[in-house]
C-alpha cells in the first residue's frame, strides 16, 4: 500500500496553487486534479498534476484508490459572480453537481478528511456588514447559493458516515507568493487588487470603482481582504486540526477589519508611484456597502496567526506579480 495521499482538486489554481506549495514545502505527498480551464500546470510546484474534471467519476474513483487518499481538499470552482447570474446552471453544474460526484467517491473510498474551499457569499449582505459562522446564509447569487448547497452536502455526510471535513469560508482573496514564485494569474479578473495592478502596470486602461454613496466613511465598499499565504496556512492548520482527531467545522477566514475601495487604490498608486486613471461608476447590484468577517473563531479552534495582515505587503506581492506577468508577455511578443 501506497503512503497516504492528499488529492487537491483545483491544485493549478491561484488559491490552491498557493496551498500546493506549502503542503509540498512541508513535504506532503500530493496529487493535483485540474482541468486546466482557469488554472495553469506551471503553477503546480509539488507532487503529480492530473489533467481532468472533478465530474469525472470514474477518474476521481480512480485516483482515490490508486494513491491511497486519505484527505481530499477542495477549490475546483468556477468564481465569477456576475458569470453566475447570467450562467446558473454552469455554477450549479460545476460547483454543485460535480461536489456531489466529488463526496459520493470519497465516501465509497474512505476518505477520512474533507477541506472545503467555500466564500463568504453563502452570507449574502450580512446585517451591519459582519459575518460570524452562526449569521444567517441567505446567498444573493448563485455562485454563493452553489457552494452552500455543496456545505449541506458535506455537512450531511460528515454526520452519515465517519468522514470530517473543514470548510473554510473566504473573505476578499488577494497578494501572491512573497517569493514570486507563483501568483494569481486568473483571466479577465474582477477582483479589486488584481484589477488594479493590473491598470498599474499597464494591462488595463483604467480602474473604476461602483459605487461612491455607501455608508461607509469614505462612500466606497469596505472589505475585508486576506493574503493567499495567510489563506493557504489556514487550509494546513486545517488539516493538521482533522489529523488530530479535532471535529467538523465551518470557519470564517479573514482578518476582521476592512479596507475601502478607495484606500486599496491609494495603496496601489503609493506602492506603484504613478497615479492609476480612476473611474467613478454607478453601484452594482448586490454589493453589500461593508462585508467583514467576524474570525476569532479560526484562531481560537486552528491556532491560525496571521503573518500578512498588511495592505501594503498584499499590494506589494501583487505588483511584484503583475510586473513578472507583464515582462514575460513583452519576452514573448519579442
Amino acid at each position: 500500500m501506497t503512503r497516504p495521499s492528499i488529492l487537491v482538486t483545483g491544485g493549478a489554481g491561484y488559491i490552491g496553487s498557493h496551498v500546493v506549495k506549502q503542503l509540498g514545502d512541508r513535504g506532503e505527498h500530493i496529487i493535483v486534479l485540474d482541468d486546466l480551464s482557469t488554472g495553469f500546470a506551471e503553477a503546480v510546484t509539488h507532487g503529480k498534476l492530473v489533467v481532468g474534471n472533478t465530474g469525472d467519476r470514474a477518474l476521481v474513483a480512480e485516483l482515490l484508490r490508486r494513491h491511497n487518499i486519505d484527505t481530499v481538499m477542495h477549490f475546483a470552482a468556477h468564481t465569477i459572480v456576475p458569470e453566475s447570474v447570467a450562467d446558473p446552471l454552469k455554477y450549479y453544474g460545476n460547483n454543485t453537481c460535480a461536489t456531489r460526484n466529488l463526496l459520493d467517491c470519497c465516501r465509497q473510498a474512505g476518505v477520512k478528511h474533507f477541506i472545503f474551499s467555500s466564500t463568504a457569499a453563502v452570507y449574502g449582505i450580512p446585517q451591519g456588514g459582519i459575518a460570524r459562522e452562526d449569521s444567517p446564509t441567505a446567498p444573493i447569487n448563485p455562485y454563493g447559493s452553489s457552494k452552500l448547497m455543496s456545505e449541506w452536502m458535506l455537512r450531511d455526510l460528515s454526520a452519515a458516515s465517519d468522514m470530517r471535513h473543514v470548510a473554510l469560508r473566504y473573505f476578499n482573496v488577494a497578494g501572491c507568493d512573497p517569493e514570486g514564485r507563483i501568483g494569481q494569474s486568473t483571466r479577465k479578473a474582477t477582483l479589486l487588487v488584481k484589477v488594479a495592478c493590473e491598470a498599474a502596470v499597464g494591462i488595463r486602461p483604467r480602474v473604476s470603482i461602483f459605487g461612491t454613496d455607501y455608508d461607509t466613511p469614505d462612500g466606497t465598499g469596505v472589505r475585508d481582504y486576506i493574503h493567499v499565504e495567510d489563506l493557504a496556512d489556514a487550509h494546513l492548520k486545517a488539516l493538521d486540526h482533522l489529523r488530530k482527531g479535532g471535529e467538523s467545522a465551518t470557519l470564517n477566514c479573514g482578518y476582521g477589519h476592512g479596507y475601502s475601495v478607495r484606500e486599496v487604490l491609494d495603496m496601489v498608486q503609493e506602492v506603484n508611484g504613478r497615479p492609476l486613471d480612476i473611474r467613478e461608476e454607478p453601484r452594482r447590484a448586490g454589493d453589500p456597502p461593508t462585508l467583514i468577517a467576524e474570525a476569532e473563531r479560526i484562531r481560537t479552534l486552528l491556532g491560525w496567526e496571521p503573518r500578512y495582515d498588511d495592505l501594503r505587503e498584499i499590494v506589494r506581492t501583487s505588483l511584484e506579480w503583475e510586473r513578472k506577468l507583464a515582462d514575460s508577455r513583452q519576452a514573448a511578443n519579442g
